[in-house]
Parts: structure tokens; sequence; C-alpha cells
């Protein structure tokens, strides 16, 4: 009997601790939602804010490992020093593969270092992570654009735009297309 209770005692406790865990990626996963909802309101007024809120909820790793690496990484990338800043990162997506900020990062780093293939595997790899990653998809338009493939870069462009209708470089993006490809068809 009391190795029955003591068993059940413990497996109580590691039920609530295993709750307790889970309460703030919880907490974290609703309010990123209600960021986000927010956001794709084209009638949200404070979405400078709104949209801080979301890069902070992004970039929040868990692990202060991770945060420091992430801040090596952009460190780098500031620094213009593309290598470092792609060892930072790779360092980080290895320690923290559910981190897609670390992946986002990596892929800006890949880009400015001209390693184009690379850049669309991170940005496709954010996108498996948070399919709402505007930025994510914003980036992937620019690469499409810049190799040529404008019908896929306004496709990616208008996914950015339905999450984050309030950034004008996305709609001029989207209308300097839409002139490109129907003069192209005409």
């Amino acid at each position: 009997m009391r190795n029955m209770r003591s068993t059940y005692n413990s497996v109580v406790t590691a039920a609530i601790a295993l709750c307790l865990w889970l309460l703030p990626v919880e907490a974290h996963a609703d309010q990123l939602d209600e960021l986000f909802r927010q956001l794709a309101d084209p009638g949200t007024t404070n979405w400078e804010t709104v949209e801080r809120d979301i890069e902070i909820q992004l970039s929040l790793s868990g692990s202060a490992s991770a945060d420091l690496l992430l801040r090596r990484g952009q460190d780098a990338l500031e620094e213009q020093d593309f290598e470092a800043a792609i060892d930072h990162l790779t360092a980080l997506t290895d320690h923290a593969p559910e981190f897609a900020e670390g992946y986002n990062s990596r892929a800006i780093a890949y880009f400015l270092a001209g390693l184009i293939g690379p850049a669309l595997d991170d940005l496709r790899h954010v996108l498996v992570l948070e399919p709402r990653h505007y930025g994510a998809l914003a980036g992937i338009g620019a690469i499409l654009e810049e190799v040529g493939d404008d019908e896929a870069a306004l496709a990616a462009y208008r996914a950015a735009f339905a999450i984050h209708p309030h950034r004008t470089d996305l709609h001029g993006a989207i209308a300097r297309l839409e002139r490109a490809i129907e003069g192209t068809a005409l």
C-alpha cells in the first residue's frame, strides 16, 4: 500500500510538473495567435507595436545558450562578417532545431553571402516551424524576384501581405510584379 501511494504521488507530481511546464508554452502560443490576428486586421492602428511584439515573441528561444548564439550571429551580420554569422547561426540551429528565428537569421546571412540555395532552404524551414512568418515569406519573394521568377515571387509577397497588410514595401512589390507580369502577357 505504501509503495502504491509513493508511486501515485510520484505520478501526480510528474503530471503537475508537466502541466506547469506546458503552461508558458501554451500562453506563448495563445499570445502569438492573438498578435497575428491583430496584425492581419487592416484596421489595426497600432500595428507597429503589434509587429514589434510578434518579433519579440519569435525571438524568444527559451534557452540562454541559444539566445547567446542568436545574438552573436546577429552581431556578426551587423559587422558584415557573414562567415562568422553563418557559423554562429549554424551552431544555433544545431542546438535548437525547433527555433525558427535561428533559421531565419541564418537565411539572411546566407543571402548576404550570396548563397541563394541555402537561404531559400532555411526560409522554407522557418515556414515549416512558423507558417505565419511574414519576414520569411517576404524574403522568399525577394529572392525569387531577384532570380527572375516573378510569378512565384508575387505569390510569396501576397502570402506575406495577407499576414501583414500594413507593410507598404509588400504592397509596392505586389503592384510592381502585377504590372510586370501583366506587361509580359500582353
